[in-house]
């Protein structure tokens, strides 16, 4: 195995389990998530010994920290617009019906070889990885990270609530102006304000709008959820919509735009695209289908 980083401990008053310590001591990991799957893995060791979750150090240990050998990815080849791209990150398009990743093949970060290019920084990880997720269902803007400091940047963003996300949605009924959603998710909190952009009668759901959001917080599904709360699910959503709405095109869920701090060059960049044409398509044939039976 590769030595990525040899640490030594200083300055800690009482033993501690190293699963606690400070990762951001650290250069090489970025989370306290990501440290404990490598301790896991017996890519750690104190003092030369291998080190587990209930391993305790002391001031002055010496901690190494280890790659994984690199297993050969098995490439799912599908194609992905890819929007922007350099050395350090890329941002795609991710496309309806996969998930991101997950012990799967045919998921997002499995067919990101096929389209993005490797790193040539020393750094660079074994294969580009999303640094976020969007449900299986779900299109639109995904950040990928190919180096490893690069992974760590956007990891501390996106903890910092620094990188802004927006989406757009379809959903069932009149919706307000603009508002915000402030319920709990999964028990925890949650932060959703957005703005309507146009709301067409429907002959299926009385009316259909088409909203902007913009969440604070990223709790898992809490678009879905937030919406559905108000009794405004998003079309197409089979786990909280209503199952009396029988549109058939899949989830009216896209995330349209980000703007974060490129981990590189330190500058603010916004990355935009429009919804798929079906958000657009929808809307005008409920209109048209309105007009035609109440005209």
């Amino acid at each position: 195995m590769k030595l990525l980083e040899t640490h030594i401990v200083s300055k800690l008053p009482n033993s501690q389990r190293i699963q606690e310590y400070d990762v951001s001591l650290f250069k090489s990991v970025a989370t306290k998530s990501a440290f404990k799957k490598i301790l896991k893995k017996q890519l750690v060791t104190v003092n030369d010994e291998k080190a587990t979750t209930a391993t305790f150090i002391f001031e002055n240990d010496v901690i190494k920290i280890y790659e994984a050998e690199t297993v050969v990815k098995k490439i799912f080849k599908l194609s992905i617009p890819v929007i922007f791209e350099d050395n350090d990150i890329a941002v795609i398009n991710k496309p309806a019906g996969f998930p991101t990743n997950g012990n799967y093949f045919k998921t997002i970060e499995n067919a990101l070889p096929y389209n993005v290019k490797a790193s040539t920084a020393n750094d660079a990880l074994p294969y580009p990885k999303a640094v976020h997720r969007l449900d299986n269902p779900t299109s639109g803007i995904l950040i990928i990270s190919k180096t490893k400091s690069a992974q760590r940047d956007l990891y501390r963003q996106f903890k910092k609530q620094q990188i802004s996300k927006t989406y757009e949605a379809i959903v069932i009924g009149k919706t307000d102006e603009k508002g915000e959603i402030t319920s709990a998710v999964f028990e925890k909190e949650a932060f959703t304000s957005y703005e309507t952009l146009q709301t067409v009668p429907s002959l299926q759901n009385e009316f259909l709008s088409h909203v902007r959001l913009f969440p604070k917080t990223g709790r898992t599904h809490q678009l879905r959820i937030h919406l559905a709360s108000m009794q405004h699910p998003i079309v197409g959503d089979q786990l909280y919509g209503k199952a009396e709405e029988n549109y058939k095109k899949g989830l009216f869920l896209c995330a349209t735009s980000i703007a974060f701090t490129h981990p590189k060059t330190d500058e603010n960049v916004t990355f935009s695209i429009p919804p798929p044409n079906k958000f657009k398509n929808l809307l005008t044939r409920e209109a048209k289908r309105f007009l035609k039976f109440h005209g």
